[in-house]
């Protein structure tokens, strides 16, 4: 990977990690979440007409990602109820790369150096130490943050793939925001009703539009580093988002940074410089 391409991944991590807090600190989770699919799809629209059509053959995997979003957000709301954010998040983030490293010479053809092998388990090992220092969420919470890296390592592929296809990522990137908050919406006022999810969005559509912007762009700079570098290499280096994720729980949120913290942004950074090298 080239020292710009590093640059972009890390800049989107740490976007990851605004949105996340801000879904963790609101007090709807699965109404928040889905107000960030929201504002994704808000700002990727006023974009599109600015980027080209994607190529027909990215269709697919564009209608594949959208249900494949739905269930992440639903799950990242239901993780985030469930669980601290210091027990779910490294376990839902730190997963992830995991089942995309040991599937994807089988789903892609991609084949890792030693190096970066070594770079890559050496990062999620780094982001699973923090499930250590967890002092609420159980068995629960785990299996919805488990749940959720099933799915998170799904749409990698579905991405990665339909990001080259379509022969521009931040087109791609802006149409798959689209059909996601549609899917949710439509969801969410079925089960909790019109009233209460129309209040919901009359008093945080400032949260959204902030959260929705960081989650579009960071995952639209992770999908055109995977058109430059290995999906699998691209998929572990944006778990330093766990880094970020830290400093915002320290330094705005007042959480105490246990020893396990310290250990685990060791690791993070040591993985990341091993995944360079490889």
């Amino acid at each position: 990977m080239s020292y710009d391409v590093i640059a972009l991944v890390l800049l989107g991590a740490a976007l990851h990690a605004v949105w996340n807090a801000l879904v963790k600190s609101g007090s709807d989770k699965q109404l928040d979440s889905a107000m960030v699919a929201l504002g994704a799809g808000a700002i990727g629209l006023a974009f599109l007409p600015f980027v080209p059509l994607p190529a027909p053959a990215a269709l697919p995997f564009l209608i594949a990602s959208a249900f494949l979003q739905f269930f992440y957000f639903q799950l990242v709301g239901a993780s985030y109820k469930a669980g601290d954010i210091g027990l779910v998040y490294p376990v839902m983030r730190g997963s992830a790369p995991l089942l995309v490293a040991a599937t994807s010479s089988t789903v892609l053809g991609e084949h890792l150096t030693s190096g970066a092998a070594i770079g890559i388990a050496t990062i999620c090992a780094g982001v699973l130490t923090l499930a250590f220092e967890a002092r609420k969420g159980g068995g629960r919470a785990i299996l919805l943050a488990l749940a959720n890296a099933v799915v998170i390592a799904s749409y990698t592929f579905v991405d990665g793939v339909g990001a080259r296809l379509s022969g521009n990522a931040i087109s791609y990137t802006l149409w798959m925001a689209l059909l996601p908050p549609v899917l949710l919406f439509t969801y969410a006022v079925a089960r909790r009703g019109r009233s209460i999810v129309l209040a919901h969005v009359r008093g945080h559509w400032k949260r959204g539009l902030i959260g929705g912007f960081g989650s579009i762009a960071s995952y639209g700079l992770a999908l055109y580093a995977m058109t430059k570098a290995p999906v699998a290499t691209v998929a572990a280096l944006r778990e330093t988002s766990i880094l970020f994720a830290i400093v915002i729980s320290v330094v705005f949120l007042k959480e105490r940074a246990s020893p396990w913290r310290f250990a685990a942004a060791g690791l993070i950074a040591a993985g990341a410089l091993v995944l360079k090298l490889g």
